[in-house]
């Protein structure tokens, strides 16, 4: 079956054609750089299409023979919505690379939508959020009644120009939490606290990664945070932020933040990610008291995001998922990181 790489010539786009020709794999490429897309296919030997997601009819025509989309191209603030809509109506499946919260509540509520077209919606196969998806359902199996859930994670590796974008568009929201069942948004910093990732005990913050959405999801728990290690000189200038929130939601502000982003590098060279391993943490707490932790280290986060979407990709080729909008760990189930290169086992105590 046909299936389509967009966004393929970026940063993680690029990883995951090279990735998935090196597999055999023969993903259409498509994004709208032709000269860029065309140069990757002649090189991969795959076919290249030039697809704008503005316009409905050129979605439609671009999707006609194709049963998968993964979408690389971010901020999915911009290239989700138009890009589900025209995978619903193909009944093709989606995937995306997300971390943004916003697009995974959004997926969740097109899951009747899903159903009734026969395919499966899932954002966040990469990094974000396989990884501590398969660690918050590993700890929901081995603590069930569990009522909190903290999930994190600790690389030094810097990011991809898309990665940055997409967080600087976040820092005019501020951060996000689950309490009790329900997405709430909080400050920048809202929460501090010392955990041991697996490499020390460091001083951690609340962010709004993705999993305050898909964890909820995939393990029913209603209390849910997510934390990255920060020195707590860079926790107070992140906090002292919120007083111009309003600010960093500015056009011009955010133009000007953009522009700085992509006169950089476009994100960490080969030598780079194979020196940055990640380690992930996640801990469970019951009503009773009882708390389990859970932790693994990964490749770079970049090298798991290659590896994991093309596992979810063939897996869903494969067929037997059932449609709807779901998460990355109920497809592939809890122990899916360990079987990723670069990746240890799980250990739970």
């Amino acid at each position: 079956m046909s299936w389509m790489l967009y966004g393929a010539n970026g940063y993680s786009g690029e990883l995951i054609a090279r990735a998935a020709a090196a597999a055999g794999m023969q993903p259409v490429l498509a994004g709208r750089a032709r000269a860029a897309l065309e140069a990757l296919g002649h090189e991969l030997k795959l076919e290249s299409r030039v697809v704008a997601l503005d316009s409905p009819a050129a979605l439609a025509a671009a999707l006609k023979d194709v049963s998968l989309v993964l979408n690389c191209a971010g901020p999915f603030s911009a290239t989700a919505r138009p890009m589900i809509a025209a995978c619903l109506a193909a009944r093709s499946h989606y995937l995306d690379i997300t971390g943004e919260v916003d697009v995974f509540e959004f997926a969740a509520s097109l899951d009747t939508a899903a159903r009734a077209a026969g395919v499966v919606l899932c954002p966040g196969v990469g990094f974000d959020v396989v990884p501590t998806d398969c660690v918050a359902l590993a700890l929901a199996e081995a603590l069930p009644g569990a009522t909190h859930l903290a999930l994190g994670f600790d690389n030094a590796s810097p990011v991809s120009r898309g990665t940055a974008r997409t967080m600087v568009e976040g820092l005019g929201l501020g951060g996000a939490v689950r309490r009790d069942g329900a997405l709430v948004r909080v400050p920048l910093g809202y929460k501090d606290r010392r955990i041991d990732f697996g490499a020390g005990e460091k001083v951690a913050m609340t962010i709004p990664w993705g999993d305050v959405s898909t964890a909820y999801r995939t393990t029913g728990i209603a209390n849910l945070e997510v934390y990255i290690p920060i020195s707590p000189r860079r926790l107070g200038q992140l906090r002292r932020l919120n007083y111009l929130r309003w600010a960093l939601r500015l056009g011009a502000v955010q133009r000007f933040l953009k522009a700085r982003i992509d006169a950089g590098v476009p994100g960490p060279d080969a030598a780079l990610r194979d020196r940055t391993p990640t380690h992930v943490w996640g801990e469970a707490r019951a009503a009773d008291g009882r708390v389990l932790t859970a932790r693994v280290v990964t490749a770079n986060g970049y090298t798991v995001t290659a590896h994991a979407s093309l596992g979810v990709v063939a897996r869903l080729l494969a067929g037997g998922v059932a449609a709807g909008s779901t998460t990355p760990a109920r497809i592939m189930g809890a122990r899916f990181v360990e079987t990723l290169p670069g990746s240890g086992p799980m250990s739970i105590s």
